[in-house]
């Protein structure tokens, strides 16, 4: 019999409706179990973690991701695998701040939740728990095959910090564009061994220490100096710049200034691409060129949910700033592919 531990946050799996304003609201998970008397048939020791008070994903936090840490940190050795059960809204920026502080897992961390609550006729909830809860009892030769934080939707395991919501309005909500589907459930689970983390070996390590002192530098054709200066000055120690294509930016010698300033008054720019396809390859054009050479660093293929939250992971990890910075530009968890 597999132990698997359940972590219900919350999100629209387990909502109802409000019968006076017509909206969802959440619910217990009784609602979830009440739907799913499958779940009694699985030869599954199953425990569930409800918090109190269930949270919207959009009134994600720092402190959250900790308490969620903590809970797998307390029950590591004692379950084969966890199933977070999470709102779609922020569930990429979750599964990747939590594959930062869960260092060196040899278990399964699966977030997953629907589009629909699972009372509703046509719910993609059942579907995607069911097969959740399978990935996470799933062993091959005593191990577990799957030993990373991954995001479970439609069907499809994606590596948690390579994904980001797509969609709103479909079942197929989640895409990993710059990396492969770890696994894909059909009549069977057939799993991308190539593309699975394998941490055998390593210890398990939690990190609970964050830093969000993070802003976003979004670029547009127009966007004025004052507001470009505002936002580099605004207290933050790390910047993610959203820029053009593979990292282009403005060549006007006052915005390079800009960057420059605040690059030497010890502020980490990080350089990601607005395009969901493809790498930053700082240097193949002149305006990337310009900004390689004032120290802007090189964000590659992540998102921006995983730029955001390895910031503060590394942030909180270090305090010297040239360390952050080495380690921006370093694979530490797949969550990027340096193309130099």
């Amino acid at each position: 019999m597999n132990n698997i531990f359940i972590i219900y946050t919350g999100g629209t799996i387990g909502m109802v409706k409000d019968s006076k304003t017509g909206s969802f609201v959440p619910f217990d998970f009784e609602l979830i179990a009440n739907n799913l008397p499958d779940l009694s048939r699985l030869n599954y020791k199953i425990t569930v973690h409800s918090f109190d008070p269930i949270i919207d994903s959009s009134d994600m936090k720092e402190h959250i991701w900790v308490e969620m840490a903590e809970i797998i940190q307390k029950n590591y050795e004692l379950y084969d695998g966890f199933v977070i059960l999470h709102g779609s809204d922020t569930m990429s920026f979750s599964a990747s701040i939590l594959s930062f502080m869960l260092e060196g897992l040899q278990k399964p961390v699966i977030l997953s939740g629907s589009q629909l609550p699972i009372g509703e006729i046509r719910t993609d909830a059942r579907e995607n728990l069911m097969t959740a809860l399978e990935i996470a009892s799933a062993k091959r030769d005593g191990r577990s095959i799957v030993q990373e934080v991954c995001i479970l939707f439609d069907n499809k395991l994606f590596r948690g910090n390579r994904s980001f919501k797509y969609n709103s309005a479909k079942f197929e909500a989640f895409r990993s564009p710059n990396y492969p589907v770890l696994a894909e459930a059909g009549i069977h689970i057939q799993y991308n061994d190539d593309a699975l983390l394998d941490n055998s070996g390593q210890n398990f390590i939690m990190h609970t220490s964050l830093d969000n002192r993070v802003a976003v530098l979004k670029l547009f054709p127009g966007i004025n100096r004052t507001t470009i200066h505002q936002i580099l000055h605004c207290g933050a120690r790390g910047i993610i710049m959203e820029t053009f294509g593979a990292g282009n930016t403005m060549t006007d010698q006052w915005f390079i200034d800009e960057l420059s300033e605040a690059i030497n008054a010890g502020i980490n720019i990080i350089d990601i691409s607005q395009c969901k396809v493809g790498s930053v390859e700082m240097g193949r054009y002149g305006t990337s060129a310009k900004l390689k050479g004032i120290g802007v660093l090189n964000g590659y293929d992540m998102t921006f949910e995983t730029a955001i939250t390895k910031l503060m992971y590394l942030q909180g990890h270090f305090t010297d700033q040239a360390e952050v910075a080495k380690y921006v530009e370093q694979p530490i968890r797949g969550e990027l592919t340096p193309n130099d």
